[in-house]
């Protein structure tokens, strides 16, 4: 209990300073309720990015709330709540569409441990934010990664549900769809232009384009950066990675690799998120 009370004393003094609590049990618990709020996030920007870390071990967690130690990871091509990163996760333990209830039972497990230190009903109570906290963040990750303002909780989780379920019928391109519709209204002309015009002009997007259009565009100023004027956005699917792997590993060529970084950063600069 000793060790465990000075760990909770270093992880608040630097990472969590708003968990400071009366005695140790108040600050145990006040770790807590502020791992569980950075991780609900964590999860959420995970979904919202069709990222899939791959082993969500309880050792490939931090209290920081940051992505750590992911070593299988993978990108969705399109929308699939099944698909799994790692080649070795033959029962689906950690499929991109169970993450956030992995992630929870992971910070169930750091609970135990604050045990130690405070009462299980007072771990419990902190525990069970993590649902209301993941599902507030969550679209509000999805929408900050298409660009656009809230519009109500309603209508977010309308346009998640018909966005997502579209994808997913259709197998269009994840990186693509959000690269098309960024700014929803202030982007119609770009996607009219886009390797996915197709899919956009059919019926079965109408009610799709109809949810993007009612959320307004946030900083369509953006817009203006270079970055949008082409058809293909940035993206990290295994297929281009293991490509910039095989120039470096047959001919020591690192000029693919950097200039596919180089698009990234122009990328984050552009999305600025």
């Amino acid at each position: 209990a000793e060790g465990t009370a000075r760990l909770v004393d270093y992880c608040i003094r630097h990472f969590h300073p708003a968990a400071a609590g009366a005695d140790t049990a108040a600050s145990a618990a006040g770790l807590l309720r502020e791992v569980v709020r950075v991780t609900a996030d964590l999860a959420a920007g995970w979904m919202a990015a069709g990222f899939v870390h791959g082993v969500l071990n309880t050792d490939n967690m931090v209290v920081t709330g940051e992505s750590f130690d992911y070593g299988p990871w993978r990108f969705l091509p399109y929308s699939d709540p099944s698909f799994t990163a790692a080649y070795f996760d033959e029962t689906k333990l950690y499929a991109f569409g169970r993450q956030p209830s992995a992630v929870l039972w992971n910070l169930s497990q750091f609970a135990n441990c604050l045990t130690l230190l405070a009462e299980p009903a007072d771990l419990e109570r902190e525990l069970a934010t993590y649902e209301l906290a993941y599902r507030e963040a969550f679209p509000r990750r999805v929408l900050d990664v298409l660009g656009l303002k809230p519009a109500g909780a309603d209508q977010a989780v309308e346009l998640m549900k018909a966005l997502f379920g579209w994808m997913g019928q259709t197998h269009a391109t994840w990186p693509q769809v959000f690269f098309d519709w960024f700014g929803g209204e202030a982007s119609v002309e770009r996607a009219a232009q886009s390797p996915l015009a197709g899919l956009y002009a059919a019926s079965d997007f109408e009610d799709v384009r109809g949810l993007l259009l009612a959320h307004k565009p946030e900083r369509p100023e953006r817009l203006a950066h270079p970055y949008f004027r082409g058809e293909l956005p940035a993206s990290l699917l295994i297929e281009e990675v293991e490509a910039l792997w095989d120039r470096i590993a047959d001919a020591d060529d690192w000029a693919p690799f950097y200039s596919h970084m180089e698009r990234i950063e122009t990328a984050r600069q552009a999305l600025s998120l």
